[in-house]
C-alpha cells in the first residue's frame, strides 16, 4: 500500500506503458514502481510520473513492500515464470495476453494462484469493448436463434521493424499473427460461440523474414454444431479490419472490432428501428460510447481498474487464468493442424 491506496507496479515497458497510464489515472491505486532492463524506458516513465520508483532488477521489485499488484508485460514466453515469482513473493498479478505460449506454462500460473492465495488476472480487454456486452447478451438470450456460421478475420499489418527482437519467434512469441495479434479475437470467438470441437488450418510466411507465420486460415467447428472461419495476418497493408460476423437462424450481427456494423434480429418488434438505435449507440466505437457515457471504461484501463477493485473487494478479477488458457489451447491446435495437415480435435 502507498498513501492508503493499493500499490501498483508494471514490469516491461513496451505494452506496459498502457498499464502505467491506467494505474496512474486510477483513483483506487497508486503507481508505485516500474521495472525494465532498459534504463531509458525507466527514465521516461519517471519523468512523466515523478516519484515512481524505477527498478532494473525484478527481484528487487517483488521485495518492495509498497507494491501490491504487478502487471506482467514481458515477452509472452516469460509470463508464467515472472507471474509465479511475483505471486510467491506475495504480489497479485495482471498478466498481458497471451497468458503464456503453452497450456502447460499457463497452468503454472493457475497452480501458483491456488497455492499462494494471490489473485491472478489476464488482459483480454477486447471483451470490454462497449459493443461486446450487448452482443454477448443477445447470443446468450437466444436472440440470434441457433448459431450457424461466424467469420472472424484479423487483417492487420506489421512492417519489418516490428519483428526486430523477440516478435516472430517460436521460442518467445509462441507464434506470429495468430498468437500475438489475433489471440484477442480467438478469445472473443470462443467467448461468443462456445467450446471449440475441432480446427483445420493452414499457415504460411508471405511478407516477413521471421520464424513464425504471418498468415493463418482456419475452419473452426464448435460443440454447438456451428462453424466459423478464422483468418489472421500481419500482411494486409496498411491494416484493414478486425471482422466479427455472427449469423444465426434468428439474426445477424456484424462488427469491426469495437464498431458495430449491422444488427438485424428477427424477434425485434421493429428490426430497422432497433438497428438504427444500436448503430447510434455503438456505431462510433469505444471512444464515442465513452464520450456519451463517462461511466463506461474500455481498453487496458478497464482491466487494470478491475484488477485493483478485485483486490480491494477481495473477489476474483474479470478473467482468470483458466479462462485465458482456452485461447492458447485453440491457437496451438491451429498451429498443430497447419503443421500436420490434420484436423485437430479438442477435448
Amino acid at each position: 500500500m502507498k498513501n492508503g491506496k493499493i500499490g501498483y507496479a508494471v514490469v516491461g515497458l513496451g505494452v506496459g506503458k498502457a498499464h502505467v497510464q491506467a494505474a496512474a489515472e486510477s483513483e483506487n491505486c497508486e503507481l508505485v514502481a516500474v521495472c525494465d532492463i532498459i534504463q531509458e524506458k525507466l527514465d521516461r516513465v519517471v519523468e512523466s510520473y515523478p516519484g515512481t520508483k524505477a527498478y532494473l532488477n525484478f527481484d528487487e521489485l517483488i521485495c518492495d513492500a509498497e507494491v501490491d499488484i504487478i502487471s506482467i508485460c514481458l515477452p509472452s514466453a516469460m509470463h508464467a515464470d515472472f507471474s509465479v515469482r511475483a505471486m510467491e513473493a506475495g504480489k497479485h498479478v495482471l498478466v498481458e495476453k497471451p497468458i503464456d505460449i503453452t497450456v502447460d506454462a499457463a497452468l503454472r500460473i493457475e497452480d501458483a494462484r491456488l497455492r499462494t492465495g494471490m489473485k491472478a488476472g489476464v488482459i483480454l480487454q477486447n471483451r470490454n469493448n462497449a459493443v461486446m456486452k450487448p452482443i454477448k447478451e443477445a447470443i446468450d438470450a437466444g436472440r440470434l436463434g441457433k448459431m450457424v456460421l461466424a467469420n472472424f478475420a484479423v487483417k492487420w499489418y506489421r512492417d519489418a521493424n516490428y519483428y526486430i527482437g523477440w516478435h516472430g519467434t517460436w521460442e518467445m512469441d509462441g507464434g506470429g499473427s495468430l498468437m500475438n495479434q489475433a489471440v484477442h479475437t480467438v478469445d472473443i470467438m470462443q467467448w461468443l460461440m462456445g467450446n471449440v470441437a475441432s480446427v483445420h488450418s493452414t499457415m504460411g510466411i508471405y511478407d516477413h523474414d521471421i520464424e513464425t507465420e504471418d498468415m493463418t486460415a482456419s475452419v473452426i467447428t464448435f460443440k454447438s454444431g456451428a462453424t466459423a472461419t478464422f483468418v489472421s495476418t500481419t500482411c494486409a497493408y496498411p491494416g484493414i479490419s478486425t471482422d466479427i460476423q455472427l449469423y444465426g437462424t434468428g439474426g445477424t450481427i456484424e462488427a469491426d472490432a469495437d464498431v458495430l456494423k449491422r444488427w438485424k434480429l428477427r424477434d425485434s418488434d421493429d428490426e430497422d428501428e432497433e438497428e438504427e438505435d444500436m448503430l447510434g449507440k455503438y456505431g462510433g466505437g469505444n471512444r464515442a460510447v465513452e464520450k456519451a457515457d463517462p461511466t463506461v471504461i474500455t481498453g487496458h484501463k478497464s482491466m487494470v481498474e478491475d484488477m485493483v477493485l478485485a483486490v480491494i473487494e477481495d473477489r476474483d478479477p474479470q478473467i482468470l487464468p483458466t479462462e485465458a488458457i482456452k485461447s492458447v489451447r485453440i491457437v496451438n491446435a491451429i498451429y498443430e493442424s497447419a503443421r500436420t495437415g490434420k484436423t485437430i480435435y479438442l477435448d
